[in-house]
């Protein structure tokens, strides 16, 4: 799959890329406590990564690639406000 944003009430979270939907949705099931830290009632939802946000996931490949980590080993990273 291509890098995924995943949003809570509609505002960026994280992008990930995970290999196929049974991955995403593993995530976002044992990720919940993680994504909803600060919304606790929030509504999940993902979408297909924007530019700006291909290039953050991009950049933090390039640093996990940097210290001899495997592309396949990197999974995302968050997105700040």
């Amino acid at each position: 799959m291509l890098p995924t944003t995943i949003l809570i009430d509609d505002a960026p979270r994280c992008v990930v890329r995970p290999t196929d939907t049974k991955d995403l949705n593993r995530f976002l099931r044992n990720g919940k406590g993680f994504l909803l830290a600060e919304r606790p009632e929030g509504k999940i939802t993902h979408r297909a990564a924007t530019e700006i946000e291909m290039g953050k996931w991009q950049s933090g490949l390039a640093l996990h690639k940097a210290w001899g980590g495997a592309e396949e080993e990197f999974f995302g990273l968050p997105l700040s406000d």
